[in-house]
């Protein structure tokens, strides 16, 4: 039966890293700056917005308020995945030596499952239907993303940025302004750009055609909870998802070069559209992968964080350590403080890589059809931006590379160890960011 742990956890309630002596061991064996390393995901599986500015609320998205989401989850829900996640509540079945669930968790639905076997180690409410905000980014590039070469060129009309929500966050996309797909994904994985969401949109045919589109690919992916009411994630009535779900996107999303490419760049330029034909530096707005404002997480490579009104913050992150490759997703903490998101994830991270091999799943990640890495369609190689931690692989199967490049993308047949680095931020990059 499941068990709701409540006894002290192992480890104090301030530690977000593994023990010192367990990183002096990992320290000895960190690759040089430059290395990108290839980790393999399995595809045995069973067969079954931009961050909130630091303050205590989400951010107002300026629209009509959507009806709020219920204050507590159904009492069934669905079952895909297994029977246990169906159910309210934490779910987690401890064997000998497992440590115990971290206290200081309040999101409304969390979930941590193991990235190559798809097997879920613990999960609240994982079904439960939410507002999923900008991590709805998530399926619209595992969607989309396949349709267009990253070299392709695309000039902005004004047509093509109608229908963006008040308040919307964006890289800074203008009518006249020639850019690149790839500078376009750039835009919605760094800085959650729903200008950059519209203008491929609009290059797929239109928002409503690709809201078409997403829904179709949710469904293939059996990811059941998921409404797509809008391609970016803005507030909508009866848009949600769930934590199981985007954790599916995720998944799916890593088996495509070109998204790991783009959801592990720290940095990068990106055309300026007040200096023509000079770029300005766009940073990535996850704070586990690019240490703004709390340390970064080693191992973290991706993948998108959010925050509207209806949302509050969520975040869906993948990490390694020692060759284990967890991925998590944490939806509207109940504390809302500063960061909890991330807070939250760290700790799960953390009891996650400890727990694993002493606790029996709760579920399964249903395998994403056609398990097949593939490099983001027909956009064939290209350059990670500065900064960036993950972004080339080959050969069969489900991958995910994880590893800090300094900008090259050179790939090392070399130990299964990795680094994530913080980077110092310029001044410039730390304002208060827009409202999703």
């Amino acid at each position: 039966m499941p068990t709701t742990t409540s006894h002290p956890p192992r480890y104090p309630a301030h530690r977000t890293r593994y023990s010192a002596p367990r990183r002096v061991r990992r320290s000895a064996t960190l690759l040089a700056a430059g290395a990108s390393l290839l980790l393999p995901l399995a595809t045995a599986a069973p067969a079954l917005a931009t961050p909130p500015a630091p303050s205590a609320t989400p951010a107002a998205d300026g629209k009509g308020q959507p009806k709020q989401p219920p204050k507590r989850p159904p009492a069934k829900m669905s079952t895909v995945g297994g029977e246990l996640l169906g159910r309210p509540g934490v779910q987690v079945q401890p064997g000998p030596g497992a440590p115990a669930l971290p206290r200081e968790l309040s999101g409304n639905s969390w979930l941590v499952a193991d990235a190559e076997s798809g097997e879920i180690l613990a999960a609240n409410n994982a079904h439960w239907q939410l507002p999923p905000a900008s991590t709805l980014k998530m399926l619209f590039a595992d969607t989309v993303l396949p349709k267009f070469p990253k070299s392709q060129q695309h000039t902005v009309r004004s047509s093509d940025l109608e229908g963006m929500g008040d308040g919307s966050s964006q890289v800074g996309m203008k009518e006249g302004v020639t850019y690149s797909v790839r500078d376009m994904w750039m835009g919605v994985f760094l800085r959650s750009g729903n200008d950059a969401v519209h203008v491929l949109s609009a290059m797929n045919g239109g928002v409503t055609k690709t809201v078409k589109d997403m829904q179709a690919h949710a469904d293939a992916l059996q990811a059941r909870d998921t409404h797509v009411v809008t391609p970016d994630g803005y507030d909508a009535e009866e848009q949600v998802s769930s934590a199981y779900d985007l954790t599916l996107f995720a998944r799916s999303g890593l088996q495509k070069a070109d998204f790991r490419e783009y959801c592990s760049t720290a940095r990068t330029q990106f055309p300026d559209e007040d200096h023509p034909g000079k770029t300005k530096e766009i940073v990535n707005t996850n704070r586990l992968l690019t240490g703004q404002g709390i340390p970064a997480y080693k191992g973290m490579a991706g993948v998108k964080n959010g925050s509207t009104t209806n949302a509050g913050n969520t975040f869906t992150g993948v990490a390694q350590h020692d060759g284990k490759k967890l991925l998590v997703t944490v939806m509207n903490p109940e504390i809302k403080e500063p960061h909890q998101v991330y807070k939250e994830t760290q700790l799960l991270l953390d009891w996650g890589f400890e727990a694993a091999g002493h606790v029996k799943p709760v579920g399964v990640l249903v395998a994403p059809p056609g398990a097949s890495d593939k490099p983001g369609g027909v956009s064939g190689g290209g350059t990670a931006g500065q900064g960036a931690q993950a972004s080339v692989s080959g050969g069969d199967g489900m991958w995910t590379a994880v590893g800090l490049t300094g900008g090259a993308l050179a790939v090392l047949a070399v130990a299964g160890y990795i680094v994530n680095r913080r980077h110092p931020l310029p001044q410039r990059v730390q304002h208060r960011r827009p409202k999703e």
